[in-house]
Parts: C-alpha cells; structure tokens; sequence
C-alpha cells in the first residue's frame, strides 16, 4: 500500500529541489566555459552554415562525426533559421534539457512510488549522493558536474533516458491489458534510438535500465513479440541516419580507451555517499528479487566492473548505470519503508548525507556569484571556469585555420567557427589525425626551423597562430595583430 508524506516533509523536499533548480538556471545563464563545451558549440556552428555536409567540427576535412546527433541537428536548425549566436543556442538548449530531465526523473520516480516527496528527493539525491572528491564529467550528473555540462548532448540524452523508462515501464505493465500497441513499442524502439544518436555513452545506460524494467516485468510472449518490432525499429534508425555511421564506433579505441581511465580512479571518494542507496536497494531486493531498480544496479556494475578488469577503461561511462537506481531507491525508500520508526529514520540519513554532498559541492555557487562575495569557506570550494578566445574574433572569421596548441586552445577555438590543424578531441573518423597532431607538435618545438614551420602553414591553409609568445613568435612570416588573456599572442600569418 503506497503511503501518503506528510505534507510539511513533501514541501520542505520540494522546496529544496527548487531553489537547486534555480541555481542551476542560474548557472546557464551564465554558461560557464569548461569541458567539451568548445565541441558542442563548434557542432552547432557547423550545422547552421550547412545542415547537409558540415564536415568535421574541429578540422578543415569532410569527414563525419557522432557529435552531429538529432539534439544538436535541431539546435543547428534553430542557429540557422533565427540567427542567434551560438552560444545564445546552447542556452536554449541547456534549458530544454534541463527541463526534460527533472520532468524525466518525476515521471519514472512515480512509477516507482506515490510518495508525494519521492520526485523531488530523487532530484536531490542524484544531484548530491555521490561523494566528498569532487567529479566532473560529461554524463555524470552531480550538481557541480551537471552546472558545467548542462548545455552537453548527454543532459539532453539521459532526460529522454527517464522518460524512456517511465514510458517503457507502463508499456510493460499495460500490455496485458491490452493498453500498449504496436505503435507504442515502435515508438519506443524510435526513442531509444535516438538517445543513443544523441550520446552514446548515455544511450547504454538507456538500454541497461530498459532491459532491468523488461526482466523485471516478467514479462509474456506478446511482449517479447512487439519489443521485438520496436528494437527492429530503433536498430534501423540507427543504421540509416546520415551523419555517420554508428555501427563503426564499435571499432573505437586507442586514444578513447586511455582518455577514460581516470574514471576508474578514488571510486570510493566519489561515491561512497551512494552506499546508503546501495542499502536501499538490498531492502527492495529483500522485498522483491525482481525489483527493477536492483536488476539496473546489478547490470551497471557488471558493465563498469567488465571494463576494469579488461581494460576497457571507455566502460566506466556506464556507472551512472549503478548510480541512478541506488539513487532513487534510497528516494523512494524515505516512503515505503513499512513502519513510520523506519521511513524517518531512513530520511534522517538521507538528509545528513544530502547535506553532506551539498557542501563537497557548494561551490558550484560561484558560477553564479562573484568570489570575492562568496565566504571563505565555499570560495575555497569553487573552481574558476575556463577563459573563451572570444577576444579573438574581430580577426579571426568563420572558416579560417588556425594553428594552436593541444589542449585548451585546440578544445575551444573551433567554438567560433574557426578550424585548428589538429582536433583537440580523439577523431575515430578522421584518418589523418596522428599526422596532424605530430605537424602541430613539430611547429611549436623549440628547434624547428623556420622554413620547416612554414610548410607546414602552408600545407594546412594556416592563416593565423595562436602562441604565448614563444617559438611561434619567433617565426618567420607571422605578423603581432592581438593579445588576449594568460599571455596568448594572435599572429597573422603573412603571405
């Protein structure tokens, strides 16, 4: 029998998840540069000056890219059609998704629980369960995390995710009854296609939390028959979308593979407030060996746990996989704990660890307000985002290649509609890319001669040069036109 919260205890939950939501509004209204956010706004910059050949994002080559999914095609179409700036777009879109992720998490929280509370404790308790070592990646979703990422694809891509398991949940419980068609598994076969389209690494954890629903339900053959036609669907979508080819990055490695394995590093500082999710879960498994939320754990922690041991360091992308039904089920377990001693004991803990986690991540508050007025205390805790290369766009015009160094430079200019020579991301589809990145290393070393440096402006079309006024500025053929912050230098290559 579902229970009824106390309504002071329901407001107070959802009170506090407001004000969490509002800070996060905030924050994108600010948009704090940090990340893969130069990747996505490059993605968008690309769509709006072609929506049918883009090209590569980040280099002047017409390869394809996995970024260029159906969220950042819209995105792309809004740019194009109302003239936006870019990053005015992915406001936009850090809004909308933002907003179909909190309505995800009501939506499948209630299917799970009619606790009033239980949406709004979810909320908290995957924004604030983690850890006290503060982590940040895209996909992963605690507060300070989400504040850097919240305009990424994989925001947009896990809203869709509870939605999908919300909707995929009811189907499975109303086919008997004869409540979900054909047409209902078909778009679920769609949905989930898309979400994969949008960012893979979440599109995983979709598919490990639809298959812990589905096991769960136990289900009949005339279920098994219509996932069937939708998974044919979703397959075929996959296949046919014209931006590249899906099917290929299960070929990936390398770079990929080496650029994940720190997620494997201080698991237990990073998460070890999710221990009291972790008990939760042996309570409903306790109650129920078929409990949904217990099955999503227990896949996600063979996938994370497969990776670590194989090395395949890119798996550790479906912890959230582990994380979200540990999450939730100590949400819902504030409210169906079967005597009242135990539900309040249960929100006590809760509340001490929310707290906890709230404070590991208060300075997520400075993205929003100056330091200098932020305490001592919480200022100490704030990591100050990145610097744009804006200061550099009265020279340098869409189109145009420039030569920076890896890292930051290279991860950030493609933003404004300018090409680097090498990506500063791993490009599975671009054959050239060890060939670019050992050109990019060899013209900013310190012993390369000058003629050698100019070939190699020369053979990627450079027009201009972005150094801090080091080997670069002593080239021949380049001539001062800018400076910007940390000491950069922008020189115009001289023809």
């Amino acid at each position: 029998m579902t229970r009824t919260a106390p309504r002071p205890a329901a407001l107070a939950a959802q009170a506090a998840a407001a004000v969490v939501v509002l800070l996060l509004v905030l924050v994108i209204v600010r948009l704090p540069w940090a990340g893969d956010l130069g990747m996505h706004a490059a993605t968008v910059q690309r769509l709006r000056h072609d929506l049918v050949d883009p090209g590569n994002p980040l280099v002047d080559a017409d390869t394809p890219s996995p970024y260029y999914s159906p969220w950042m095609l819209v995105l792309g179409c809004v740019a194009r059609v109302s003239g936006l700036s870019v990053f005015v777009v992915l406001r936009l879109g850090a809004l909308a998704g933002l907003a179909l992720l909190l309505s995800g998490v009501w939506r499948y929280a209630r299917t799970l629980s009619g606790y009033r509370a239980a949406p709004a404790l979810a909320v908290l308790s995957l924004l604030f369960l983690w850890g006290t070592v503060l982590f940040n990646w895209s996909g992963f979703y605690g507060l300070n995390s989400l504040a850097l990422t919240v305009s990424y694809p994989s925001v947009f891509a896990l809203g869709l995710a509870f939605h999908f398991w919300a909707w995929l949940g009811r189907a499975v419980r109303g086919a008997d009854d004869g409540d979900a068609g054909l047409g209902v598994w078909l778009g679920l076969g769609a949905l989930w296609a898309v979400i994969l389209l949008c960012h893979q690494f979440s599109g995983v954890v979709a598919t490990l939390g639809a298959l812990a629903t589905v096991v769960a339900a136990r289900p009949g053959r005339v279920v098994w028959l219509r996932l069937g036609g939708g998974l044919a669907l979703g397959l075929a979508v996959l296949l046919l979308w014209p931006y590249y080819d899906f099917f290929a990055l299960f070929g990936a490695g390398g770079d990929l593979e080496s650029v994940h394995r720190s997620l494997y590093d201080d698991l237990f500082g990073r998460y070890w407030l999710v221990l009291l999710g972790v008990v939760a879960l042996g309570v409903r498994w306790w109650r129920d060996r078929w409990d949904p939320l217990v099955l999503f754990f227990v896949l996600g922690v063979a996938v994370v746990a497969a990776g670590g041991l194989s090395g395949h360091w890119s798996w550790g992308r479906a912890l959230p996989a582990a994380l979200i039904p540990a999450q939730i089920a100590v949400a819902v377990e504030v409210g169906e704990a079967g005597r009242r001693g135990a539900r309040v004991g249960w929100a006590y803990v809760l509340g001490v660890a929310l707290a906890v986690g709230a404070w590991t991540q208060v300075g997520t508050v400075g993205y929003v307000v100056e330091r200098g007025d932020l305490p001592e205390a919480v200022a100490e805790k704030y990591r100050r985002p990145w610097e744009g290369y804006h200061w550099m766009t009265p020279w340098v015009k869409y189109g145009d290649v420039v030569m920076a160094r890896a890292g930051r430079p290279a991860r950030q200019i493609p933003a404004y509609g300018a090409y680097t020579v090498a990506p500063g991301y791993p490009d599975f589809f671009l054959s050239d890319e060890g060939r670019r990145g050992a050109a990019v290393r060899r013209y900013f070393a310190e012993g390369t001669p000058g003629r050698e440096r100019g070939e190699i402006l020369r053979e990627y079309g450079v027009r201009w040069v972005v150094d801090t006024g080091g080997a670069a500025g002593r080239g021949v053929g380049l001539r001062e036109v800018a400076r910007g912050p940390r000491g950069q230098v922008l020189y115009a290559v001289v023809r």
